[in-house]
């Protein structure tokens, strides 16, 4: 019943929430600085902000600069299946060397794939970048069939070979064992698309190293707690009705309790940024929230297997993890550079743990190998911001660059 609460509190509130935006709206007038109609028009503004939404929000990559020159920057579906699209972001032709293929694997963790638009972004100075764009399982008709962590790492080998050989791979977060998986069966089938490189980022390869609070959670009960108490059958009117999911409301709920008083904080910011007429450093908590508050149901059976396997048994750490009855073997993969990423102030994968992926790939010569803990980061640091512009994007793009030779 919690789906069913939940969609019936939503429709509920949502008329409150419309008449919030339309007064936030409607009350906005130059000539009010901290009056009374000013605020008000700001505690409507906020009001309306603080709702979840369930379609993913645009990307909005227009154009990005290449070798110093504006270049429009298109999308267009590669491959598309019931649980997620491939998508590229065409750049239109400017001469000179093309760039190398990326495959960037989002997260499928309660957010949509837009969580990495600035990642794809600054990728796209240099590289030639596809997305795998996940659905939100709501939306899927039941008839369409499951979703499991082996069809995940199905996804990452058929976007693959759809791209072509030479590309290569940055996976970031949650996907970092899948993405390893997908490499280890694609190089012990000699599969021609397997990729040159692969970049790991702030990935649970090893959840036994350095545990976080989350590690901690995931491990305190026993999986079938977790099928009893997380997992709800979508509702009436959404057209995945019965599927049973993970929904994102719940994972979202758990990561904003972790650390409530910030998230307080940055909407009494964003009120008193409004109330001051600051519109520009008020948009820019909007612009966070809009894509932080929009939720993306995990298909049950995907989310399960991740908790059990990767957070719970560690099955690849252990050498045991299993894909379509055969044992992932991380040591066939030889000719894959192997680039992994952490941030030393990671409270959702610590470091230590995605380093882990190089003592499972034994076979990748050592040149191959190399490893960055960025400095005065978190967790979404090491794929946003400052820092992953200026100091880890230059390495990720050294070592995809390098690994073409």
């Amino acid at each position: 019943m919690l789906y069913q609460a939940y969609q019936f509190q939503s429709d509920l509130m949502s008329p409150l929430r419309l008449m919030a935006q339309h007064l936030g709206a409607s009350l906005w007038l130059d000539k009010t600085e901290r009056s009374l109609v000013r605020r008000i028009s700001a505690a409507n503004e906020v009001i309306s902000r603080m709702r979840l939404t369930h379609a993913r929000p645009a990307y909005g990559i227009t154009s990005v600069t290449v070798r110093g020159e504006e270049v429009p920057v298109t999308q267009e579906t590669v491959l598309s299946e019931p649980f997620g699209t491939l998508l590229h972001f065409r750049k239109a032709h400017t001469g000179g060397e093309p760039h190398p293929p990326v495959l960037l694997v989002a997260p499928l963790s309660g957010h949509f794939a837009t969580l990495l638009r600035e990642t794809a972004r600054t990728l796209l100075q240099d590289h030639d970048v596809y997305i795998t764009d996940w659905h939100n399982a709501r939306d899927v008709p039941l008839r369409k069939g499951a979703f499991a962590l082996d069809d995940y790492i199905d996804h990452m080998i058929r976007f693959l070979a759809a791209i072509g050989p030479g590309a290569h791979v940055v996976a970031v977060c949650q996907p970092c064992v899948a993405a390893l998986a997908a490499t280890a069966i694609m190089a012990e089938d000699d599969h021609p698309a397997q990729p040159l490189s692969l970049t790991l980022m702030a990935g649970p390869v090893d959840c036994r190293v350095n545990p976080t609070a989350v590690n901690t959670l995931a491990i305190g009960k026993p999986i079938e707690w977790f099928e009893k108490n997380l997992i709800s059958r979508v509702p009436l009117p959404h057209a995945g009705f019965m599927r049973r999911v993970y929904p994102g409301f719940v994972q979202l709920t758990a990561f904003m309790s972790m650390n409530p008083e910030r998230h307080k904080q940055a909407f009494r910011h964003m009120y008193e940024h409004l109330v001051e007429g600051e519109v520009e450093q008020a948009r820019t908590i909007q612009n966070f929230y809009d894509e932080y508050l929009a939720v993306n149901d995990l298909p049950a059976e995907f989310y399960l297997e991740t908790v059990e396997k990767v957070f719970q048994t560690f099955d690849l750490a252990r050498g045991v993890l299993s894909y379509r009855g055969r044992t992932v073997n991380p040591a066939a993969i030889r000719r894959t550079a192997l680039f992994t990423v952490e941030g030393e102030r990671d409270d959702i994968c610590s470091v230590g743990q995605t380093v882990a992926a190089h003592d499972l790939c034994p076979s990748i010569r050592p040149y191959l190998k190399t490893h960055h803990v960025q400095t005065g980061v978190g967790h979404y640091g090491v794929f946003s911001g400052k820092k992953w512009n200026q100091q880890i994007y230059p390495r990720v793009r050294e070592v995809i660059h390098a690994s073409m030779g």
